[in-house]
């Protein structure tokens, strides 16, 4: 009877012990379909994201094409700016000697001319109400032929300027 007993619990120590690996196996499948449902959803995604980052991928190659060819259009133009420049700044190098040439002129000539120029502009400060009248008309008066002086002084140099641009052009050909 004693054997009979053992191996009545050993028989329910088997059922036992099979009903819990029963219920660890079913709970192991359970999370390897949860992993499983995890790796399929990862896997879309991460091939939704790879046709995305390949299309991103061409559309920066074509914006790398377009930049590039606008740039060779634009190349043309920055040559131009600098010819430009180079060219303002020789017109400007031309200015500066030609009136450091009549800043010297003008250094060398007698100042008794100038300053008797002055004493004559120059009125006595006036008393009355008719003689400001009189020295102000005067003064807006004689203004304009001080300035066209500096205008005829300007047109010298804007004539100065095309002759200058006409050469470089005849010596770029």
């Amino acid at each position: 009877m004693l054997t009979q007993i053992s191996v009545a619990v050993i028989a329910v120590a088997f059922a036992v012990l099979v009903f819990f690996l029963i219920r660890t196996l079913k709970a192991a499948t359970q999370s390897l379909d949860k992993v499983t449902q995890t790796l399929q959803d990862v896997q879309k995604t991460v091939d939704e994201l790879s046709y995305e980052v390949k299309q991103t991928i061409r559309n920066t190659n074509d914006i790398a094409v377009d930049i590039q060819h606008k740039m060779q259009q634009i190349n043309p133009v920055m040559d131009t700016v600098k010819n430009l420049g180079e060219a303002l700044s020789e017109v400007s190098y031309a200015v500066k000697q030609v009136s450091a040439g009549m800043v010297s002129r003008f250094k060398h000539k007698p100042a008794e001319p100038q300053q008797e120029a002055v004493r004559e502009r120059s009125l006595p400060e006036p008393g009355t109400k008719q003689d400001r009248t009189i020295q102000s008309y005067e003064s807006v008066y004689e203004a304009p032929r001080e300035t066209t002086k500096g205008r005829n002084w300007l047109s010298y140099v804007d004539m100065a300027v095309g002759l200058w641009n006409s050469f470089r052009r005849q010596r770029a050909r």
